[in-house]
């Protein structure tokens, strides 16, 4: 609505480099402002620029590492810097850390309480205690214009300002789905059965049993439905707000003393943790559970695609990485996961809806493939939340007098060589499917072992490349991963 027809896409919720030239740099991700503009002023300075360089900052960002690192070296520079803190006292959700304690304790007082984190980094500070005020930010603004060294501008805002229904759900509106102006209520809303609420359900039963269990979770806990479980359940909860790396590392430390960890991941958030799962996690073999959300193909901006996790956790070393296809599978793999103490596990969720069929192993210390159907000629290994792909496949396959094999690969880093190689006896096409990028992905590990067998494979997936807000179908198109347009490969193959 309001918009000309194919002209959706042309704006972003954030900033964008293609949208607009007062964007310097295309950003999605948090805690990065600060940095940036550093960066920026740096560079007027070699250049003999001339002009104002400002950061803006929510409040919220400031557990984030990045923007901590970020303020530490704002406050060893010398020239004209300004950094506006947006103190709205929300994250995405409610922030969480020790510095928030700080940043009241400034607004009680008009800034003048002498607990100031900004000070303490070498900074000058201002305070607005009436940020929605635009008269106010004017003249704040204008007060501090040129001037030849770092100041913070503290502003006291009100998250959805002006409308109600935002102000009272301030996590449901950090992003929203078509609603209705007068209350905010979805249009579409329908309750449905998903892998979320099967997986709140299972750690409610573990934790009245008795079972030493945290969830941990970085700032992002609507995702995940886990404020119910916070609420009935908090010494067994901990939100440390936006930080990814904190996250990461406490909970596989809570693992390695003991207790029972699940660590809650977005898989683009997740990217920022990235050494802690090689250096904490897979190097001291600690056996916390990692469940990720969103890792899949998906139409979303350039900055929240999720589709980059396989290849990026799978070459990992010691880490067990688990595609469920089902409810049952799901519920199998945290059974073993939170009783093993062997290996940190991943759990790639599946993001197309809640399937139910039998688990074919209870153990998931070993790859250990399942096919689900024995045919000839063609095996089709279709991972976790494209398994439904292989099906369609094998059926539309079928139909073509073909029988192929359709196999639940089940493990997403770990090949199981030993069936791999048993198929290359009657099997002379083998294709992979997955939700996210094929370069560094699963696919091309299966191909990599079969490349001695002499038998073709096709790896279906994501290419390596950004999408900006393309339409789910475009890119199954482009990536031949709908059943017709694989058909047609496959039958290309055989000839």
């Amino acid at each position: 609505h309001g918009f000309e027809d194919g002209h959706f896409y042309d704006i972003t919720g954030y900033t964008s480099q293609e949208e607009s030239e007062h964007d310097f740099f295309t950003v999605g991700h948090t805690s990065t402002s600060v940095a940036n503009a550093l960066g920026l002023a740096k560079a007027r300075d070699l250049t003999d620029g001339q002009g104002n360089i400002i950061a803006i900052l929510g409040d919220g960002s400031l557990s984030g590492g990045l923007a901590l690192e970020a303020i530490s070296n704002a406050g060893a520079y010398n020239q004209n810097f300004i950094l506006i803190l947006n103190d709205n006292q929300m994250s995405i959700a409610e922030n969480h850390g020790g510095l928030y304690k700080g940043l009241a304790e400034l607004r009680e007082t008009n800034g003048q309480s002498p607990n100031n984190m900004f000070k303490a980094f070498g900074l000058d500070y201002k305070y607005l205690a009436e940020g929605n005020n635009l008269d106010a930010l004017i003249s704040l603004f204008e007060e501090v214009k040129d001037i030849t060294h770092p100041i913070v501008l503290h502003i006291n805002t009100e998250k959805g300002h002006g409308y109600q229904p935002a102000i009272d759900m301030k996590e449901a509106f950090h992003w929203r789905s078509p609603f209705n102006l007068e209350d905010g209520s979805l249009k579409n809303s329908r309750e449905t059965k998903n892998y979320t609420r099967i997986i709140l359900d299972y750690m409610e039963e573990k934790v009245s049993e008795g079972m030493p269990l945290v969830a941990v979770n970085g700032g992002i806990p609507m995702i995940n439905n886990l404020k119910e479980f916070a609420e009935k359940h908090p010494e067994n909860y901990v939100d440390a707000g936006i930080a990814e790396q904190y996250v990461t590392t406490f909970g596989g430390a809570v693992a390695a003393g003991g207790a029972r960890a699940m660590i809650f991941h977005s898989s683009t958030f997740m990217q920022r943790a990235y050494d802690q799962f090689l250096h904490d996690l897979a190097i001291n073999k600690e056996p916390a559970v990692v469940i990720v959300k969103s890792a899949s193909i998906s139409g979303s901006d350039k900055t929240h695609q999720g589709s980059f996790a396989i290849g990026m956790l799978s070459n990992i070393p010691d880490l067990v990485y688990l595609a469920p296809t089902s409810e049952e599978e799901l519920l199998a793999m945290l059974d073993w996961s939170l009783t093993q103490k062997e290996s940190p596990v991943i759990l790639q969720i599946p993001e197309h809806g809640v399937e139910n069929r039998p688990s074919s192993l209870v153990d998931f210390s070993k790859a250990q493939y399942e096919i689900v159907r024995k045919g000839t000629e063609v095996a089709i290994l279709a991972l976790g939340g494209l398994f439904s792909h292989g099906q369609k496949v094998m059926d539309a396959l079928e139909k073509l007098d073909i029988k192929a094999t359709l196999i639940n690969p089940l493990f997403v880093a770990d090949l199981d060589k030993e069936t791999l190689e048993k198929l290359t006896a009657d099997h002379s096409v083998f294709v992979t499917i997955e939700d996210g990028v094929v370069d560094g992905g699963f696919g091309q590990k299966v191909a990599g072992y079969l490349g001695k067998f002499g038998v073709k494979t096709l790896n279906y997936g994501a290419a390596k490349e950004f999408n900006d807000s393309v339409a789910i179908k475009e890119l199954y198109d482009r990536y031949h991963l709908t059943p017709e347009l694989m058909v047609a490969d496959i039958l290309e193959a055989l000839k």
